[in-house]
């Protein structure tokens, strides 16, 4: 009798799928004295930190035996109102039996990939796209299709094209405040897009964490708004806009999706945590959310404006970079001629961080590209790092 000792092999749903360069980033960024552009962490000074201990204190001390207990894996009713109150206000009428609470928005695009996406399905992303989300997508086997871009915008004619050769189950954007670009899609291009996903008969999934950080331009209305039907389904958060270590984020479904999410979501976790549902649903009625967000806005786009101020001496002859009016990054394209990737280790010497950007796309990685986050540090920081990133592209 043979005795096997080697061992077992890993699920093949992992091949090929990277671990986030963002994620390892942060080990190295989490270095004294390290001025990180990698990441798009909130400014922790920012953080309501007295309004958070005051609904926490307020739900334990009123109903300990409630918010402590296992819950509803739809989530929480009063923070689904909230959530489905800030839709309706924003021009997209939502009831709260539409919202889905889930463990960050994150775990909301895993849900959808489980929900929608089976192996060898394609899913067209935008290129470059959200670094998480393609590793979601990957793990659920679909196939990843790239659309790309025509200036700011998606390039529709080659959006139909693929939509026809491919026949795509969904189409992945995050069209306000781009991660990894900073970009925003005109409402021209993103009805275009609805428009394609009726007519060939592929979701859109609309992820928009960062809509409410606007700190220029006017805002520009939600896909799921040029949709008849429920063919845009949305995802959310509060990591962005109230605290990430509090996890919440939620998806907007319909009554197609929902029953596959629910089922999901129970398998994942049962429900989102109790308490942090509770205390956020405080939090939003007793108004603070509000004053807080228009203090982040007006900080966050001081710190944009000394990025984008910094950027010309900082970066080498040739490159460019865009003016994004809200959200947390901004992209820059370096010459041809160079490579991020092998300009980051220069980077971490001098002290100072970003991500390249290549790990963003998911078929043709364009080297020379490098995404900044703006939001962590106040002006004067940010300062300083640009003339370490500039020190360290000069070598």
């Amino acid at each position: 009798m043979s005795i096997v000792t080697s061992t077992p092999a890993l699920s093949r749903r992992f091949d090929g799928v990277r671990s986030s360069i963002v994620r390892d980033l942060l080990a190295l960024t989490e270095r004294p004295g390290v001025i990180s552009f990698a990441g798009g962490m909130p400014a922790p000074e920012l953080f309501d930190a007295a309004g958070a201990r005051a609904s926490f204190d307020a739900v334990l001390a009123t109903a300990p035996g409630k918010v402590l207990q296992y819950s509803p894996t739809e989530g929480n009713a009063d923070l689904r109102a909230a959530i489905a109150d800030r839709y309706s206000v924003r021009g997209l009428p939502t009831r709260p039996e539409d919202i889905l609470v889930t463990t960050g928005s994150q775990q909301g695009l895993s849900l959808l990939s489980m929900a929608l996406v089976d192996a060898g399905d394609v899913v067209l992303v935008e290129s470059p796209s959200y670094l998480a989300a393609l590793q979601c997508f990957a793990l659920a086997g679909a196939t990843l299709v790239e659309v790309p871009s025509a200036g700011e915008g998606i390039d529709a004619e080659a959006l139909a094209q693929l939509a026809e050769r491919h026949q795509p189950k969904a189409l992945y954007t995050v069209p306000t405040f781009h991660n990894p670009t900073g970009r925003t899609l005109s409402s021209e291009n993103r009805q275009q897009m609805v428009d394609l996903a009726q007519r060939f008969g592929f979701r859109v999934i609309e992820d928009d964490p960062y809509a409410e950080l606007r700190y220029s331009g006017a805002p520009v209305p939600s896909m799921a708004t040029m949709s008849a039907t429920d063919q845009v389904v949305c995802t959310g958060s509060f990591s962005k806009i109230l605290a990430p270590g509090l996890r919440l984020g939620w998806v907007r479904t319909d009554p197609t999706t929902k029953p596959a999410l629910v089922v999901a979501k129970q398998a994942a976790d049962l429900h989102t945590s109790t308490v942090d549902q509770a205390a956020a649903a405080h939090y939003l009625a007793s108004g603070r959310l509000e004053a807080n967000l228009t203090r982040c806005r007006t900080e966050y786009g001081r710190r944009r404006d000394t990025m984008l101020a910094g950027l010309p001496r900082a970066l080498p002859a040739g490159s460019s970079w865009n003016h994004p009016d809200g959200g947390m990054f901004l992209w820059v394209t370096l010459p041809p001629e160079l490579d991020a990737s092998q300009l980051l280790a220069a980077a971490i010497d001098h002290q100072v961080a970003f991500v390249p950007g290549a790990p963003f796309f998911a078929r043709s990685p364009r080297t020379n590209t490098m995404r900044l986050s703006f939001i962590t540090y106040p002006p004067d920081v940010i300062t300083e790092g640009l003339n370490r990133l500039a020190a360290a592209l000069r070598l």
